[in-house]
């Protein structure tokens, strides 16, 4: 990330930014939050289909730990400063790594994005919502605990119901099916797209290109 600072206050943005108007940039920036399970154990599961989305949208960029216990990539998306994270807590206890990163880098509740994993959406299709319940996701509930506001930004990656009589926690922790991987790098890119047009032209408009009719 040895370029970052060049990025964040050079040209090439399309923005008026450095000198009086750094305020105005810091007072932009995005936090980017993709819920999985740390360790190469987990790494294939549904569960960690955010941990996928944020790593699609930081590309080749280096990840660095940080003292929240997360690991982050300092960045712009589409000329918007932005903070992508990966808790390194496991998902049950994610909200106190997001809540310390809110607090690090000063980003209201409102520009906080997170990618997860739904029971309750078909596989291969899309819905990004702001507020409400954690659905019995216990990361969004560990979340909206520690953030003490469920207004954060979701971008719900379908992942598909347990077929029979599956624990639907045993399911979420298995890797994606054959089948499923066949389409899956499309999909992870479709929501790095659906979360960069919400830092970019809004909610409302993402939801507009990318949200799946019911």
């Amino acid at each position: 990330m040895g370029n970052w600072w060049g990025r964040l206050f050079g040209g090439g943005s399309g923005r008026n930014v450095g000198g009086e108007n750094e305020d105005m940039t810091e007072t932009e920036r995005w936090l980017v939050v993709g819920l999985g399970n740390p360790g190469p154990k987990y790494a294939g599961n549904r569960h960690n289909a955010g941990f996928m989305v944020v790593e699609a949208l930081a590309g080749s960029e280096r990840w660095k730990a940080h003292k929240t216990h997360a690991e982050v990539v300092e960045t712009r998306l589409d000329g918007v400063p932005a903070v992508l994270a990966k808790p390194r807590s496991f998902m049950n206890l994610s909200g106190g790594p997001v809540s310390g990163l809110a607090r690090f880098y000063k980003v209201p509740v409102e520009r906080i994005v997170v990618v997860h994993d739904e029971l309750d959406i078909d596989f291969g299709a899309l819905k990004l919502k702001k507020g409400g319940g954690p659905g019995g996701h216990n990361g969004l509930k560990s979340m909206t605990s520690s953030l003490s506001s469920p207004d954060y930004i979701r971008v719900r990656f379908g992942v598909g119901r347990p077929p029979g009589r599956m624990d639907p926690a045993a399911y979420v922790l298995r890797d994606f099916s054959s089948t499923e991987r066949a389409e899956l790098d499309l999909n992870v890119e479709r929501a790095a797209d659906a979360v960069r047009t919400v830092l970019t032209d809004g909610l409302g408009r993402a939801q507009n290109i990318y949200h799946t009719a019911a």
